[in-house]
């Protein structure tokens, strides 16, 4: 194939994307993320989609903490952790993080991605198993196709634990078994089984990792997560999740686990030897979100209070969303086409909300993805659902 070729294809198949109408837009933004945002061509709109969960992204502390640090430290470490890359607010954050978790240590990487994609390999080695839920985010999908060939890769079908349990028989012979699962699934908004989880792996000597990034500042009455969820904290081997959600939303994962795994991460985790550490900027930041959320837990009760209301309110108005305790409200329309115009009508009525189709959900499940934040306030859910009414009437969802 040509190079001349090989663009013309490519055009080919954006126009065929127009056409079909899932072709993605970004939406470029002139403001910090908030309640509300200005948006380039649409003015001031609420924000319905962002993971900006316990609204500390625009918290006053969480900013001047990186501020210092920026002061402090410069723009960037300019190196790998091993090398000359570590600055002592990494260290601060990674004991508060396993200090909040109630486990022993943690480490932090660039993103969750990285944080999955690192520990996967590092903890199955060789000669191991992996068993992983269908549903689980695309980076574990990621994590686990960088293990060696030697190391299997299972999968049981979403929340199927006889199906779990079927998968460990069959790796009893592996010399690591470890069952990965997602703490809150992104696209569905339910909780993984995670009593379920734990006790059949401890009966089949398996380890246990849950990405906990749509739960973390989420679930638990302090929102320390799934484990605080069903009152397992320190239950569970190994939590990965995200400083770029509910933790200041800039950027950067973590992984938190026993002393012994997280220096084997520190040893060899590829993505971590790899790659520059955290600036400091979105260290301290973090650092300072969690502080945040210690000091002030109500924030977390207020966040489920909140998303109570606005599911309790689009059932009674004729939507069926799906179930789910996390702070991710989906609702099924059909055809990724349908999801990207609502999205756009909803856009239009000054209501922010992402639709998501094909390949990022099954053909058919497209859907519009809220998601609650504890920065909207009473009168702006009233709002939105006010909206949501209105798109719903105009698109045939509601009669």
């Amino acid at each position: 194939m040509t190079r001349a070729l090989y663009f013309a294809q490519l055009a080919q198949q954006l126009d065929a994307l127009r056409n079909a109408g899932t072709y993605k837009e970004l939406r470029y933004l002139t403001s910090p993320m908030d309640a509300h945002v200005a948006m380039e061509g649409h003015g001031r709109v609420l924000v319905l989609s962002s993971n900006n969960y316990l609204g500390l992204a625009n918290h006053p502390a969480v900013i001047a903490a990186g501020q210092h640090a920026l002061q402090q430290y410069g723009a960037g470490t300019a190196s790998v952790r091993f090398i000359c890359g570590t600055f002592a607010v990494h260290r601060e954050l990674e004991q508060a993080l396993a200090k909040f978790l109630h486990l022993d240590a943690a480490l932090t990487f660039v993103s969750c991605w990285n944080a999955n994609e690192g520990v996967i390999p590092t903890v199955v080695g060789d000669n191991g198993a992996v068993i992983s839920d269908a549903l689980n985010h695309a980076s574990i999908i990621d994590g686990c196709r960088l293990i060696a060939k030697t190391t299997r890769k299972c999968v049981y079908q979403h929340g199927d634990m006889a199906g779990l349990e079927a998968r460990l028989q069959e790796q009893q012979d592996a010399a690591v078994r470890l069952v990965i699962t997602d703490g809150v699934f992104s696209m569905e908004g339910d909780v993984c089984n995670l009593p379920e989880i734990v006790a059949l792996a401890r009966k089949y000597e398996a380890l246990v990792m849950v990405d906990d990034s749509h739960a973390t500042g989420v679930l638990g009455a302090t929102g320390r997560g799934t484990c605080e969820h069903f009152k397992m904290l320190g239950e569970v081997d190994i939590i990965t999740s995200t400083l770029g959600k509910a933790l200041g939303g800039a950027a950067g994962g973590f992984v938190a686990a026993r002393k012994e795994i997280i220096e084997m991460c520190v040893q060899k985790a590829r993505p971590q030897l790899f790659s520059n550490a955290l600036p400091p900027t979105v260290a301290a930041s973090a650092l300072e979100a969690v502080r945040v959320l210690e000091r002030e837990p109500a924030r977390v009760t207020r966040l489920h209070e909140k998303t109570r209301y606005f599911r309790e309110r689009l059932i009674q108005a004729g939507f069926q969303p799906l179930p789910g305790d996390s702070a991710i409200i989906p609702i099924i329309v059909g055809a990724t086409a349908t999801a990207i115009r609502i999205s756009n009508l909803l856009l239009q009525h000054g209501v922010f909300v992402t639709g998501f189709g094909f390949p990022v959900v099954p053909e058919g499940a497209a859907r519009i993805r809220c998601q609650i934040s504890e920065a909207l306030s009473q009168a702006d859910l009233d709002t939105a659902l006010a909206i949501f009414v209105t798109v719903g009437k105009e698109t045939g969802l509601l009669q």
